[in-house]
């Protein structure tokens, strides 16, 4: 059976739900999973515990596919490559360092960005290299 080709169409889709995923947890604005379980006065607990939960899933899932196909060396050239990336931008007035909203919102696209690119990247292999990317089975 064929395998369905990966393309840019793919890995929006898994941007976006890294994108949704990081930005319901914390963000700037009050609209958040953050602010709504550390506001005062909050009687959802059982709600909250629920949505927790389910975000804590999506965080496994994300971070565990990330971390086994792009290691702990792979994250870190990511992270100092969207770093040096900001830092550019910095440098040619395009970003303003001093504005913590800005930074914020920067930090959470190269968040989401770095997840998406783990949980894509054995299929991004595949169609650079040729090779396939398998995890550990039991004969």
């Amino acid at each position: 059976m064929a395998r369905p080709a990966f393309n840019a169409v793919n890995f929006l889709i898994r941007w976006l739900v890294a994108l949704v995923l990081v930005f319901a947890t914390f963000n700037p604005t009050p609209y958040s999973y953050y602010r709504w379980v550390t506001a005062p006065g909050s009687d959802n607990l059982a709600l909250q515990a629920l949505v927790g939960v389910a975000l804590l899933i999506l965080y496994v899932i994300f971070m565990r596919a990330t971390w086994r196909s792009i290691g702990a060396i792979g994250l870190a050239l990511a992270v100092a490559f969207f770093g040096a990336i900001v830092w550019v931008m910095i440098d040619q007035g395009l970003l303003d360092a001093g504005s913590d909203k800005i930074m914020t919102y920067v930090i959470l696209v190269i968040l989401a960005t770095i997840l998406a690119v783990g949980i894509s990247w054995s299929h991004i292999r595949r169609r650079v290299t040729g090779q396939s990317d398998t995890d550990d089975l039991d004969e």
